[in-house]
């Protein structure tokens, strides 16, 4: 069965946070069965302004035309590695499962918390890498504070979604707010240019991956070469957001912390069908939403029957992240 978008609803944000009773428990409703399945959500109806992004896009095109040597000068020296720069193929996110995989087709710029939360770590000497200073760029003027303001906008749009899920979970609608106070998320901006040479054998731009933390907010250009995610029955399905509006994915840290009962699905960016195509060129900016780095990530009650024990153990948010990303570099 080949099924695309209509197994990834569109839900409108907006009608939730200021709907009806009936609108949000029927939207509430569509999210749990829709992450008990795939995983996957598209969202309209959010805080992201649409005409914010067009510049985000031209800003960050204008960023990545410069010189590799300009680019390298924001790359990170020190232990935070999810910071600044990272050249083309030069991470591979395929690896991330334990597979030899070709590393990915893609350059990327990465940002972390623009709140200096350190102090309230210090007693927690492995947090400091996930609450590290930021490498803003210099050129082109302008850009260090686009990229800070979009940080800023996708808090808001994660804070909504947290929202949306506790009441699909069957919680409080405040149930996360105490979590997310000093949350360590990521922002990245991923470029992807028109391939100038055939791809090696089982390279794509992004390879076959889930993600690590909560949920991941995608927002996208459209272009040829695109996002895709694993269906239940095994299918790839092409994951396209219209103009104004967001691809929402859980991550593993979600999967654990619903008890297994909502699914972090495999999901790739797939090749354009030829070399040197102007209209595949392609931007996606990801918001890898953590919780605060000491959050405990125990069995949400609502995800655990009657007298069944939960399936993991409790953990803190920053140590999951910490062993998925020791995993990676391992596998």
């Amino acid at each position: 069965m080949n099924v695309s978008l209509p197994a990834i609803p569109t839900i409108n944000l907006g009608r939730f946070l200021r709907g009806t009773a009936a609108e949000r428990a029927e939207i509430a409703a569509t999210v749990a069965e829709t992450c008990r399945r795939v995983g996957f959500l598209i969202i309209s109806g959010h805080s992201l302004d649409q005409d914010f992004f067009d510049r985000v896009v031209r800003e960050s095109f204008a960023f990545y035309d410069q010189p590799r040597a300009v680019k390298d000068r924001f790359h990170p020296t020190g232990p935070a590695k999810q910071r600044g720069y990272h050249g083309m193929a030069t991470r591979g996110l395929g690896r991330t499962l334990g597979q030899d995989a070709p590393l990915d087709l893609r350059e990327s710029y990465f940002l972390g918390p623009v709140d200096d939360h350190r102090a309230h770590f210090a007693q927690i000497p492995e947090a400091a890498t996930s609450y590290a200073p930021n490498i803003l760029p210099d050129s082109p003027p302008g850009f260090d504070g686009t990229l800070v303001q979009l940080y800023r906008s996708f808090e808001q749009v994660a804070a909504d979604m947290y929202r949306l899920f506790a009441v699909s979970l069957g919680l409080p609608e405040g149930y996360f707010d105490g979590m997310i106070r000093r949350h360590f998320s990521i922002l990245a901006a991923h470029h992807y240019p028109p391939l100038a040479e055939p791809p090696e054998p089982g390279q794509l731009r992004t390879g076959a991956h889930t993600d690590f933390g909560a949920m991941t907010i995608l927002a996208m250009t459209e272009a040829q070469g695109g996002l895709e995610a694993r269906l239940p029955d095994g299918s790839w399905a092409p994951v396209q957001a219209r103009r104004g509006e967001l691809v929402i994915n859980l991550g593993d840290m979600m999967q654990r912390w619903t008890n297994d009962a909502w699914a972090s699905t495999l999901h790739r960016v797939v090749n354009p069908p030829g070399l040197s195509m102007a209209s595949s060129r392609r931007l996606s900016v990801g918001f890898f939403v953590h919780p605060d780095y000491d959050a405990a990530i125990s069995a949400i009650p609502t995800c655990v029957a009657p007298g069944e024990a939960p399936k993991y153990p409790t953990i803190t948010a920053g140590e999951h992240i910490a062993a998925k990303i020791a995993r990676s570099h391992k596998g």
